[in-house]
């Protein structure tokens, strides 16, 4: 099982970094994805531009502070 852990710091405000990075709904700054699907509140799958899914399941949210999920596809 392949693990990743990305820390990353901003001179910003963190509740709109949090907004931006978690929105499902607005994902723009993106430039990899053709859409996203929405599953239900805690599972997602993210299509990149040749149409390949990516399936996410949030597993612990702490606003401001974490974002954990699990992810699956074939390709990996």
């Amino acid at each position: 099982m392949a693990v990743s852990k990305i820390k990353v710091s901003f001179e910003s405000n963190v509740q709109k970094i949090w907004e931006i990075v978690t929105s499902l709904e607005n994902y723009g700054w993106r430039s990899d994805l053709d859409k996203i699907e929405l599953l239900n509140d805690k599972q997602f799958v993210e299509y990149t531009k040749a149409g390949y899914p990516t399936h996410f399941t949030v597993t612990f949210a702490e606003p401001y502070k974490r974002w954990e999920f699990d992810m699956e596809n074939d390709k990996w």
